[in-house]
């Protein structure tokens, strides 16, 4: 990546919207614009897990400002970035859809897991080098990640159900402090955070760092108040909850350093800041600068560098893992990206889709490892369902279709065939899957695929099927299974 080059990372929150901007220089990137704007999609969620139009609207606008400050970024330039609510909304389809088209680019829904590596990514790298053990407590909206690490390395990431707007609207409805709703609440943080007490015990790290949000605000009103700066105490904690509990109503409570857009969510962020303060035995914890938008921006450097994309990583870990035959992934990544190179050009964009496809091919057999029945089946369950560093949850379902839809019948994937890319993807696979079926290296060069709207056609040089005639009648039953989809599919085989 070349020094001088503008990145930007957006954070959709469950309670805020942030955008960073930064510019690379060797290795490191330089603050040039940050802007956060109190959404509150959390809020939005109703019984069903459905996000109100109110809500959805308030991020669509939010997200048109922020587009207007990213014109002329390039799609390779900005990394979005979605969390717990977006993971939870039953409809995120409908605010992802309209939310990407005012932004102009791809929004990544991320797993809880994903969304701690990129917290501990971001505090990592603006923290001073240092093998210190840390513990790393983001407390979110809707949910509080929890991470163990070692320099830039993370070593246990867990994300769990709890954070400042849940326990707000569930506790503290009223927006009244007292002292029962404080004790209700903490007891109730410790019952869903009391499964993480044996994977984060004191012995395990030697400095609790916070970030993002609630602990950056609890910090900046215990400062603001005589405390001293740059850490949180128990007791100053204790000192905050009293302070709360005399005020008693939110919206009345007057206090140096208390900010109006975190009044709403100030008693459900200390409650659980308490409760993680309890519960592991934490003296005082250091309020971190990076958080996810800069995890994310590292990100987006580690993606241009050859070996850095820790998605790639993340694939060798799979293939190890479930004891894929490395020769024959490669061989059906080899050939598929050969035919999909031959249908769609290759621009910056396309490339992305080359690469999944490519990842998709060496994942393909996965499922074998379970069992050889129905093994496409049991590969689009593993990727739908495994905690895979560096991957959205889109990315891992495109990715899971496409084993799925490696062989058999297509009705399955009718809704996902209606994507003209993911139409290509698909028949490049399944063709590779096809021709490398004697787990040799075919002669593909000899078969050409050509692609118009809606339709495929595939031809071989002369003579191609006398020499593989097992190949040639697979190909004969592929334009069969063809037939009943939206997509047309002929072959001249000679």
């Amino acid at each position: 990546m070349q020094n001088g080059t503008l990145l930007a990372a957006i954070d959709l929150g469950s309670n805020s919207f942030r955008l960073e901007i930064g510019r690379y220089h060797s290795g490191h990137i330089e603050r040039i614009e940050y802007i956060k704007e109190t959404v509150r999609q959390g809020n939005g969620l109703d019984e069903d897990k459905n996000l109100s139009l109110a809500a959805m609207e308030r991020g669509w606008e939010c997200l048109a400002r922020f587009a207007e400050r990213l014109h002329g970024f390039k799609k390779q330039q900005v990394r979005a970035v979605a969390t717990q609510t977006l993971r939870e909304a039953n409809n995120r389809d409908e605010f992802l859809q309209k939310a990407q088209t005012i932004l102009g680019f791809v929004i990544e829904v991320v797993s809880g897991h994903e969304e701690a590596r990129l917290i501990y990514q971001g505090v990592s790298r603006l923290l001073p080098q240092s093998d210190e053990k840390r513990l790393v407590v983001d407390i979110g909206g809707r949910s509080t990640e929890m991470i163990l690490g070692q320099g830039y390395q993370a070593n246990l990431m867990e994300s769990y159900h709890l954070g400042s707007v849940a326990w707000s609207t569930r506790y503290f409805p009223k927006g009244q402090f007292t002292m029962a709703a404080f004790k209700t609440s903490e007891i109730a943080a410790k019952a869903v955070l009391d499964q993480a007490l044996d994977n984060f015990p004191p012995s395990k790290w030697s400095v609790a760092y916070g970030s993002s949000g609630t602990v950056g605000a609890v910090a900046d009103l215990l400062a603001a108040n005589g405390w001293a700066s740059g850490v949180i105490t128990r007791s100053g904690l204790d000192w905050l909850v009293e302070r709360l509990i005399k005020g008693v109503d939110v919206d009345q409570l007057k206090m140096e350093g208390l900010k109006d857009d975190r009044r709403p969510v100030l008693g459900g962020g200390v409650s659980v800041l308490r409760a993680i303060f309890d519960l592991f035995d934490i003296q005082q914890m250091v309020p971190a600068q990076g958080a996810l938008r800069h995890g994310a921006l590292y990100d987006l450097i580690d993606r241009e560098t050859d070996g850095g994309d820790v998605r790639e990583r993340t694939v060798q870990w799979l293939a190890a893992r479930f004891s894929v035959d490395e020769a024959q992934a490669q061989r059906v990544s080899a050939v598929s990206t050969a035919l999909f190179a031959q249908i769609e050009t290759l621009d910056t964009q396309n490339e992305r889709y080359s690469q999944k496809l490519a990842w998709a091919a060496r994942l393909h057999e996965i499922g074998t490892h379970i069992s050889h029945d129905r093994s496409h089946h049991h590969g689009a369950y593993i990727l739908d369902n495994v905690d895979a560093p560096g991957f959205s949850l889109p990315e891992l379902h495109r990715m899971s279709q496409l084993v799925l839809g490696q062989r058999g019948k297509l009705r399955k994937l009718d809704q996902s065939l209606n994507d003209e890319l993911f139409a290509k993807q698909l028949m490049s696979l399944r063709l590779a899957v096809l021709l490398c079926h004697a787990r040799q290296m075919p002669e593909h060069e000899s078969v050409k695929l050509n692609f118009k709207p809606g339709a495929f056609k595939l031809s071989t040089n002369p003579g191609w099927a006398k020499r593989y005639p097992q190949s040639a009648w697979l190909l004969g039953e592929e334009v069969l299974a063809w037939q009943k989809t939206a997509w047309k599919f002929t072959a001249d085989i000679r």
